[in-house]
């Protein structure tokens, strides 16, 4: 008798048709793409060609043309205000290349930041973000981040994404500030917390060594349609 065939793993992001395009003339255009709960995904190309497109786009920071976009099961591309927030907060942690770190506060305050707009009860923020930070071996939680080196920031900002145990975590370039050394130590650290805690990863990069960190390495190029008729009318 043949063994049964396990369930298919839920896909924490499924993009569908997804159509794209600025008033400058750039367009982008995406069949199809799925990242599956848990798993850990590179998406690699040269810088310019749309890959931190996509993650605002998946983000809900930016709107589509068209297609869907669908985060757990739910619609972040057509929901609108508070409902497309709460989306966000709730489901998706995003570590930037710039950190964009809050400026003037402290690493803790940065990470309860986080806290605070997934709707974490304020009494959990102080120790939720101190044991998180101290995880990720930052040994002055209070300090304020425009005092701690780049890789220190690059700690908090990986903190932020994973504050409030997010189902999918969206890194854009997370190395690209950093030197080889602190490069390589943010994406081991990224992948082990994001696995820790379940969370699936989608990273974007142009540095092609990191391919071998990645069980799953895409091109970005193939996942774009460059067929004609594909373009979006800008």
């Amino acid at each position: 008798m043949d063994a049964p065939t396990p369930p298919p793993t839920a896909s924490v992001l499924e993009i569908r048709d997804l159509r794209f395009a600025r008033p400058d003339g750039f367009t982008l255009a995406i069949p199809r793409f799925d990242l599956a709960a848990g798993e850990q995904c590179l998406l690699a190309g040269p810088s310019g060609c749309g890959k931190s497109t996509l993650l605002l786009l998946a983000a809900g920071l930016l709107d589509p043309s068209s297609g869907s976009i669908r985060i757990g099961g739910d619609e972040i591309a057509t929901a609108r205000g508070a409902r497309r927030d709460a989306i966000r907060a709730s489901r998706i942690g995003m570590v930037f290349q710039t950190h964009h770190l809050l400026s003037g506060f402290t690493a803790r305050e940065n990470v309860a930041a986080a806290l605070h707009f997934a709707g974490i009860p304020a009494r959990e923020h102080r120790d939720r973000a101190g044991d998180l930070l101290t995880s990720l071996d930052i040994a002055r939680p209070d300090a304020r981040v425009d005092r701690l080196s780049v890789g220190q920031q690059q700690r908090v900002a990986i903190a932020r994404a994973l504050a409030a145990d997010h189902d999918l975590v969206l890194a854009d370039e997370p190395t690209a500030s950093l030197d080889p050394d602190n490069a390589a130590v943010a994406i081991e650290l990224l992948q082990n917390a994001c696995g820790r805690r379940g969370a699936a990863l989608l990273v974007t990069s142009h540095d092609p060594s990191l391919t071998t960190r990645f069980q799953r390495s895409e091109r970005f190029a193939d996942l774009v349609d460059t067929t004609p008729g594909s373009e979006v009318a800008a």
